[in-house]
């Protein structure tokens, strides 16, 4: 029976390996079409896709050792020396001995080269608009979340991220409040009287928001929510910050602080004299925060609320 189970099992892996094969085979032929690679020269210029990823490579900087070439290409060395003496026929670039080693060969893009390089970028950048335009934002999001994931797994290493802020478009002040009840119902055991209250906050601001003294921010990272804050109007003097939030995904981009900049920025620029919050003591990176930002603690008392015995706290600065 043993052997029968482990032959089971040794088939089943088989037919599972064999049907990831034809997946992944199946999606390079199909994002193959999608870039246009089967319709001959790249994006309908006198370059492969090789000879275009080349030269994009050169025009990263100023001069290029053909090892280094080689390295991040992963191309043939007599492929490439062909490709580099093309390149040189038709004036896109220069190649000389180093200064260093004489052995080895630096090869510089010429004006005509950058030029080249600077017309595949725009209808790369072109082509890629186009494409991304038909994709609703969730879909989006969804689409450059699994490009992470498959760049991240192939190379074995998280790829460096940046994150950009904006104002909250159609449907973010839903994921404002579902973010927030789900991850302090996550990390601090908060119940729903915590959704309840971020909802009643958004629905305020909505309904009644001044454009000239109130404004709000969502974080994305890849094209995906990634952290949110308020600013509102409290008195004509003093504004304060509400619902800063980052997922836990995305700590450690420097997100946080650099939303509770943007609010500093615009109070200052709204004509406030004062910025205050309120928080709880359990929340201790969004007080190092706050704390790093130059608010100082003004008082604390405690209370119940959200189902857990919590320590509030009042925190404000000067502007």
């Amino acid at each position: 029976m043993s052997e029968l189970t482990a032959g089971g099992a040794d088939a089943e892996l088989t037919a599972a390996d064999d049907a990831a094969v034809a997946a992944v085979r199946g999606f390079n032929r199909f994002y193959t079409n999608v870039i246009g690679l089967l319709r001959g020269k790249y994006l309908e210029t006198p370059y492969s896709l090789t000879e275009a990823r080349l030269l994009f490579e050169l025009a990263q900087r100023d001069a290029s050792e053909v090892s280094d070439l080689r390295r991040v290409v992963d191309i043939d060395a007599g492929y490439l020396s062909r490709v580099l003496a093309r390149f040189e026929a038709d004036g896109l670039i220069t190649r000389q001995r180093s200064a260093a080693d004489g052995r080895r060969q630096v090869i510089q893009l010429t004006g005509a080269g950058r030029s080249v390089v600077a017309g595949l970028d725009a209808r790369s950048a072109e082509q890629t608009r186009d494409m991304l335009a038909a994709v609703h934002d969730h879909d989006r999001r969804r689409l450059l979340e699994a490009m992470r994931v498959i760049t991240e797994t192939l190379t074995g290493s998280p790829q460096p991220r940046g994150f950009l802020l904006h104002p909250p478009h159609p449907g973010d002040m839903g994921w404002v409040v579902q973010r927030n009840a789900a991850v302090y119902a996550e990390e601090f055991g908060w119940d729903s009287s915590y959704e309840a209250l971020v909802a009643r906050i958004v629905a305020d601001y909505v309904d009644h928001r001044d454009p000239d003294a109130e404004a709000a921010w969502i974080a994305e990272v890849d094209g995906t929510p990634a952290g949110c804050v308020f600013c509102v109007r409290e008195n004509a003097t003093t504004a304060r910050l509400r619902l800063l939030l980052v997922e836990p995904w995305a700590r450690g981009l420097g997100i946080g602080s650099r939303l509770v900049t943007e609010v500093l920025r615009f109070a200052r620029q709204t004509g406030y004299s004062q910025l205050t919050l309120w928080t709880n003591d359990v929340l201790a990176d969004a007080r190092r925060i706050y704390q790093r930002a130059g608010f100082t603690l003004d008082d604390e008392n405690r209370h119940h609320s959200f189902g857990k015995d919590l320590t509030g706290q009042n925190w404000s600065r000067a502007l």
